[in-house]
């Protein structure tokens, strides 16, 4: 096994890779940014703004009950923005088009919607959109990711989902723009953007005569969705492009600026191109930091994202028969020791400041600090201890007992792993060498999945297809706007992709699902106690949060990133025919 040092060149520094180490040559401060950034002028009539997706290509799934990819979700914002409004904290509010009335003692929930609004394409929205998400996610050949603890506790979805009722009892449609929800329980999911309350809107006069297996693919999703957000879609060049143009029949008024195509642009080229002047919006890679932040035709605002990178195991397998995970024993991954020993082997410290300029920061649990009532502050971020890395896996069985530098398991039989990664930046190459190298100073045989970094939607198709060519992952979860694990670490959660569950663990969540935990200490504490376990059980290990930052043309009047805005995007101005060079 080769114990030399690997040259790392990033944009930022030179690194030197060895015994499980980043070596620091400069240390890196947080900046400081503002969310809302503002730009004086006189505005022009109309006009387009141009918005850089950046990244590899959309997959097109532009359903918000069908999606699973972050492109396609940003697409979707623009003419399909959702049902509720929400807060700084997530909490749910008035500034949604819906809104929301709660009956604890009942465990029932109404939601109204505006009279005499209109889908983009001028038929009227009724509550049957409401219900149309329901629909299409509870039903048997559903074929998405989101069904979850969270559908399944509507009272009767159960049924429905296996096909024993026709209907979703527990949905009782009141009038055209009324509708009441009754649950089984009733937790403090119910009052969290993107918890209990399905925040979705489908336009039920065109999706309702479509076969639920056939809709990921329909016309209706792939080329001409339709929505009642401030933009609508007029074309689509698949995985490249998307022009919009403005909704007349938008319910806060028609935008004032014309139009808006959206482009895929490339991670490593993104900064010149805002520099020449071609695009207004972008988010910009933390890896590149030092190339734009004294740019002089763009703004940057920057906020802490609802995110978090992990490293995941695919410990078993998607039960699609009994729409549950289910795990192996046998995969030497599933033994927590091997876990445990990968925690400290790296170092998230280092990486964040040197591989991001310190715009990302260790994490030290799934739950980000955006939910600062339940984000346990005494966990700690693993530290780097390739000695206890070493410890770790003797003490359960993981010797080298042949003496190739690399570790047998309990049995005696040697084991490879191999890593997936994924494509995208300057870092990503580097980022992953170092994660196999420090991986190997600890005795672990690891190897990139096919000897190289993968394509972000055959990476996560793969995962999805529980791939036995992926042993460990790296990924990033975008929590949404509820702390409950559920969605990723649940036993009916697709999106649980380490396939791992426990019966430990179906109990704590449980706990934060429950009733009880309307009641703030209850919660607070299941949230802990859940915390403890998850890290010490490590299915995935969370390694950084980050800043997202947007570069905003000079050009463009108004635009928050702040988490729960009320910033309309049919009120911004554009101050020029193009954006400023």
């Amino acid at each position: 096994m080769n114990k030399g040092l690997i040259k790392l060149t990033t944009a930022a520094t030179i690194l030197a890779v060895g015994a499980g180490s980043l070596t620091p040559i400069v240390k890196a401060e947080t900046p400081k940014f503002q969310t809302l950034i503002e730009n004086k002028g006189k505005a022009i009539k109309g006009g387009q703004l141009r918005y850089a997706l950046v990244g590899d290509p959309f997959p097109g799934v532009l359903s918000p009950s069908l999606y699973d990819a972050d492109p396609d979700g940003r697409i979707i914002d623009f003419f399909n923005p959702g049902l509720i409004g929400y807060d700084e904290n997530f909490h749910i509010d008035d500034s949604g088009f819906g809104k929301v009335a709660f009956d604890k003692e009942n465990k029932q929930v109404t939601i109204t919607i505006p009279k005499d609004t209109k889908w983009d394409d001028g038929q009227p929205l009724t509550i049957d959109d409401v219900i149309q998400p329901y629909l299409i996610i509870g039903h048997p050949d559903y074929t998405g990711v989101r069904y979850n603890e969270a559908f399944a506790n509507v009272v009767g979805m159960d049924e429905y989902h296996s096909g024993k009722a026709k209907e979703i009892s527990g949905l009782e449609r009141v009038d055209d723009y009324t509708l009441k929800i009754t649950y089984k329980n009733f937790s403090n999911s119910m009052t969290q953007a993107g918890g209990s309350i399905c925040s979705f809107i489908e336009p039920a006069h065109i999706l309702k005569d479509i076969p639920v297996k056939d809709l990921q693919d329909s016309e209706a999703v792939r080329k001409k969705p339709v929505g009642f957000g401030p933009f609508k879609v007029k074309t689509i060049v698949p995985g490249e492009s998307v022009t919009l143009e403005a909704n007349e029949y938008y319910y806060k008024g028609k935008p004032k600026m014309d139009s808006l195509v959206i482009d895929v642009v490339n991670q490593d080229s993104i900064v010149q191109e805002m520099k020449a002047g071609n695009y207004d919006i972008a988010t910009l890679p933390a890896d590149q930091y030092q190339t734009f932040k004294d740019a002089k035709n763009f703004k940057v605002a920057g906020n802490l994202a609802n995110v978090y990178t992990y490293i995941g195991f695919m410990m078993g397998k998607w039960d699609a028969e009994n729409k549950e995970v289910k795990m192996d024993p046998n995969k030497p991954v599933s033994n927590k020791a091997v876990r445990q020993a990968m925690a400290y082997a790296i170092d998230t410290k280092a990486m964040g400041e040197k591989f991001y300029f310190g715009l990302r920061l260790p994490a030290n649990s799934p739950i980000t600090p955006n939910f600062t009532e339940y984000n346990d502050k005494s966990i700690k971020p693993f530290k780097c201890d390739p000695e206890k890395s070493k410890q770790i896996l003797a003490k359960a069985g993981f010797k080298d007992k042949d003496g190739d530098g690399f570790v047998e398991d309990p049995k005696g039989k040697p084991f490879k792993l191999s890593f997936a990664a994924m494509q995208g930046g300057e870092t990503a190459e580097p980022l992953a060498q170092y994660f196999v190298e420090s991986w190997k100073q600890i005795g672990l045989n690891v190897e990139l999945t096919d000897g190289r970094l993968l394509e972000m939607n055959s990476f996560y198709d793969r995962l999805d297809a529980d791939d036995p060519k992926i042993d460990v992952f790296q990924a990033a979860m975008t929590t949404g706007g509820d702390p409950n694990p559920e969605g990723q670490f649940g036993r009916r959660a697709k999106f649980n992709q380490s396939r791992w569950a426990t019966e430990e663990n179906d109990k704590l969540i449980e706990a934060i699902m429950s009733d009880k935990s309307f009641e703030k200490d209850f919660r607070v504490k299941a949230f802990q106690d859940w915390q403890k376990y998850v890290m010490e059980e490590l299915p995935v290990i969370p390694t950084l949060y980050r800043y997202e930052l947007t570069a905003v043309n000079n050009r463009v009047s108004q635009w928050d990133v702040k988490t729960g805005s009320d910033l309309p995007l049919s009120e911004i101005e554009l101050l020029s025919d193009k954006p400023i060079k």
